[in-house]
């Protein structure tokens, strides 16, 4: 099943700030809903382990996360495939960073899907409302973090 995102989050951090956070693996990993662990490769790859429910599919989830800054596009790219209890998630998503000239940045993102196994087989529906929802929760963990920082 292919799925299809986009978006704009306003972050309340200046460009700087985030350019700073986001590469930094660690710093990322901790946004990641119901995290249970994380194992960073280097600057740009990390392995996390996240707990999923989507519906009636539960269980601990395992992905490959690849971070791509790229400061002088502006731009963010972020790769991450994976799975687990039989389910494929393979995902690409990029972020557009524009400082807002009010302390704010404007996070333009965009990112495509493909899953399949059990978690495919829910339909579109329930499998769409949960990625929206872990989206949500991931950009909301980021403007936190970042206030706290």
């Amino acid at each position: 099943m292919k799925l299809e995102y986009s978006g704009q989050e306003r972050v309340q951090a200046e460009a700087d700030k985030v350019w700073r956070f986001i590469q930094d693996p660690q710093k990322v990993a901790s946004c990641l809903p119901d995290l249970k662990s994380v194992e960073i490769k280097d600057e740009k790859n990390m392995v996390a382990t996240v707990g999923v429910a989507v519906g009636p599919v539960r269980g601990t989830f395992r992905f490959n996360i690849e971070l791509d800054p790229r400061p002088e596009e502006n731009k963010v790219m972020v790769r991450l495939r994976g799975g687990g209890l039989g389910s494929a998630v393979d995902l690409t998503a990029s972020a557009s960073i524009t400082d807002q000239g009010d302390q704010t940045t404007l996070l333009d993102w965009q990112g495509q899907a493909t899953v399949s196994g059990p978690a495919a087989s829910l339909g579109g529906r329930v499998l769409d409302a949960q990625a929206k929802k872990l989206i949500q929760t991931v950009f909301a963990n980021l403007s936190q973090r970042m206030s706290e920082a």
